[in-house]
Formats: structure tokens, sequence, C-alpha cells
């Protein structure tokens, strides 16, 4: 049995992205830790709170966290925990995932804003920030199952073995067909053939057993070629690796990944390194 934790802040993104993520667990026989962090607001701070009185709207943030966790389970006939935490998102939440030896970390993504362009939401700083596997649900996506899923890779640069496997435990886990996935923007890459291929033979003997194909396509423009391709293949899962820059690189490069999870329609699955 796998072990997924499902974040959620009550918003309506996260409560959709609940429901997604309990009608895969229902279906998979997946375990479900339900993890919220609440912290309490400045003003109740500032009006000198009796430690009796914080005792018990800490209680209150408990008590919901635990009617959402039982009414969860009861609906989808699945093992739902909860887990509250407070603190720092970015800190607590690693720990769940540790403490449980969770496989992956479910989060709702917000529609897309020119806010959220410029300054990103709580799940794409996430995708950038945390080091286990994230699957981003946008609010439009509705668990039909996995049939296909689309792994947008970098067959130049090379893919780790860690996030082959993880692509393929997936896979036969909702016994999903997977395309591999790659887009060439830079006449460089044609002098790299031979390195792509011994990635691609990597790729072929790792993935024996699953049904996938390969297939890359010429494009400037990244970003768009993955979203035509989700489109043509009716994906209902885009897999990708976000790559890590130092600070500077960082203030000029826009994670393809990041602008996926806020721009996409159907779940975005990150397996960082």
């Amino acid at each position: 049995m796998k072990r997924i934790i499902i974040a959620t802040d009550f918003s309506v993104e996260a409560e959709n992205a609940m429901h997604y993520a309990a009608a895969a667990a229902a279906e998979r026989n997946y375990e479900v830790i339900l993890f919220t962090l609440q912290n309490i607001s400045i003003h109740a701070l500032n009006s000198r709170i009796s430690a009796e009185g914080l005792d018990q709207l800490i209680k209150k943030y408990q008590e919901r966290l635990d009617k959402i966790a039982e009414k969860l389970a009861a609906d989808y006939g699945i093992t739902v925990t909860p887990y509250f935490a407070m603190g720092d998102f970015y800190e607590e939440l690693p720990k769940c995932f540790e403490a449980y030896k969770a496989d992956i970390v479910i989060l709702g993504m917000a529609q897309k804003s020119l806010e959220q362009d410029l300054l990103g939401n709580t799940t794409t700083q996430s995708l950038h920030r945390l080091t286990f596997p994230i699957m981003a649900i946008p609010l439009s996506a509705k668990y039909k199952g996995i049939k296909n899923i689309l792994f947008a890779c970098d067959i130049v640069r090379g893919v780790h073995k860690e996030v082959m496997e993880n692509v393929k435990s997936f896979s036969q886990d909702f016994g999903s067909k997977v395309e591999v996935f790659h887009v060439s923007n830079k006449v460089a890459e044609l002098i790299q053939e031979k390195t792509s291929k011994a990635h691609l033979e990597e790729i072929k003997q790792e993935f024996n057993g699953i049904s996938y194909q390969y297939k890359n396509v010429q494009s400037h423009e990244i970003v768009k070629a993955i979203k035509d391709e989700v489109e043509l293949i009716q994906a209902d899962l885009l897999v990708m690796v976000p790559y890590r820059y130092g600070f500077w690189a960082s203030l000029v490069h826009k994670s393809k990944t990041r602008v996926m999870a806020s721009n996409n329609s159907i779940p975005l699955l990150s397996l960082p390194l």
C-alpha cells in the first residue's frame, strides 16, 4: 500500500484536489494523510488572547480537520489520518512526509493570475523548494482514471534512474500508457545525437514491461509544444522534472515546470532530483 499526503487549506482548489486524490486512492487502495497547517492570526495575537483561548482556537482547527478526514474516509472507503501542524509550511510538510514515509504530496492549484505569474503561490513555490514528488491538481480536473501520461523530459541532459522508476511505478499502478516527449530547441542538440540515443536506450531498458513510446519535436516554444502534445494525446497526467538554478539564474529563468503547473488543465506530477 502507498501513502499519499493531501495538503489542504480548506480552499476551493484544495477541496477539489482532495476529492481527486481520494478517488484515486480508493481505486488503488492507497492510504491518505490529510495535512493542514494553521497559524494564529496576528489580530488574535494582538488582542492578547489568553492561553485557554489559544488552546480553544487550536482545538477548533483540529476538530475541523478531524471531521473532514472522517467524512472523506466514509465517502471513499479509504483510510484517512488527519495531521495538524503549526509553523512554517515548507518545514512542517517535509516533517509529515518523513514521519509517514509518504510517496507523494497532493496540492491544489489556483487559477492563473497576473499576481501568480509574478510571485507564484504555495503550490508553485513548493514545486521549486521541496524535494519530493508533488502532484498539482488544477481546479478544473476531475478524476476519471489516468490512462495516458505525457512525460516531458530533456533527453540530451539525461533522465535520472529514480525518476524513470517513479514514472514506471505510476504507469504500472494505473495501467497507463506513457509518451516520453522531448522538445529540441537548439541546433547544438543535433550534434549530441549520439548522447541522446544512449539516454533513449536507458529509458528503453528501464521502461521494459510498460506501454510507452518516444516522440521528439523541433520548437522554440517549449511550453506551447508540451501543451499542444497534452491536447493531442488527450493526456490525463503531465510528468516533469524541475531543474534547479542558482540565485542569479533564477531571477531570469522561468521554470517550465512552474509555468506548466500554473497554466495546466490536467494534473502535473513533479519529480525532483
